[in-house]
């Protein structure tokens, strides 16, 4: 089995993404820290989003095999989000304020000889490539809906002449701030945020490993973008494919070259001009 990794920082202050390695239990995942809109600190200046994702990668990357007897990944991940929330009632963080809540995103998969596990959270991805170069998306993108409606805002703005990306953010934040009373209810998404409503928003199963070639989990800072006014494309597909003909480190700096050259987020509609970007391809020889 060989493994390519990357956790690369995009233009906000702290890289919130994180990678979880347990090679032992051959436990491996990908983790995207939101930002509360609430502006918390850790000690060292962490942001609320860098510490969600710490906390669970810690988590994970603590468990041994005595850990995981008898257990699967939804209990796992029900366990990291206990976790997360004792972390915040020590911090001080108001639970009942969704605004202030840590959260994270997240995929997780655990790899045995004749099948994988997996369990996934928000808008981190999942997807497999067989022998016959089959692409197949295991995950869904939970928050695709949510994001739709402040990207539709973004772009009718920019059909007005607003140019700038600041001018733009100021029009969505509202926006966005009101998506968050929606995080773990049925009218919205799933997230790991401390909530105990999270139990029932986890999607979790197993996949076989016959004929079964590679895997791949991303952050949503990995998305392919699309350019205004264009119908999307299938994305997972399209980025698996890519990173498959050539390298997770080839398709991230072809894609960081990509935002550079349109940082006002007009050509591609997004919310920053580089999100964070972590990402584990998995080949099995």
């Amino acid at each position: 089995m060989k493994l390519e990794m990357l956790s690369r920082q995009g233009t906000t202050e702290w890289n919130e993404d994180a990678l979880i390695i347990n090679e032992p239990l051959q436990l491996f995942g990908v983790l995207d820290g939101a930002t509360s809109l609430h502006p918390y600190r850790g000690p060292n200046n962490e942001t609320g989003g860098y510490l969600a994702s710490q906390i669970i990668k810690q988590y994970f990357e603590s468990l041994a095999e005595e850990d995981v007897r008898d257990t699967n990944l939804k209990q796992l991940v029900i366990q990291a989000n206990i976790r997360l929330r004792d972390k915040m009632v020590e911090a001080g963080i108001q639970l009942s304020d969704k605004t202030a809540l840590w959260t994270s995103a997240l995929a997780l998969i655990r790899i045995t000889d004749h099948y994988v596990d997996y369990a996934q959270v928000g808008d981190c991805m999942i997807a497999a490539v067989y022998k016959d170069d089959t692409i197949r998306t295991v995950s869904r993108d939970q928050v695709a809906h949510i994001d739709q409606q402040s990207k539709a805002i973004w772009e009718e703005a920019i059909g007005r002449g607003i140019s700038k990306r600041e001018e733009l953010w100021e029009l969505v934040k509202p926006v966005i701030l009101g998506n968050k009373s929606k995080m773990n209810t049925m009218e919205g998404y799933s997230i790991l945020s401390g909530e105990p409503e999270l139990a029932d928003f986890i999607e979790y199963g197993r996949i076989n490993r016959i004929q079964l070639k590679s895997l791949l989990l991303v952050t949503d800072g990995l998305f392919p973008h699309t350019e205004s006014g264009r119908e999307p494309e299938d994305m997972i597909h399209q980025l698996t494919a890519r990173i498959q003909s050539d390298s997770l480190t080839a398709y991230a700096d072809w894609l960081f070259k990509l935002e550079s050259e349109d940082k006002d987020c007009q050509r591609y509609p997004r919310f920053k001009i580089s999100d964070d970007k972590t990402g584990i391809s998995i080949h099995f020889e």
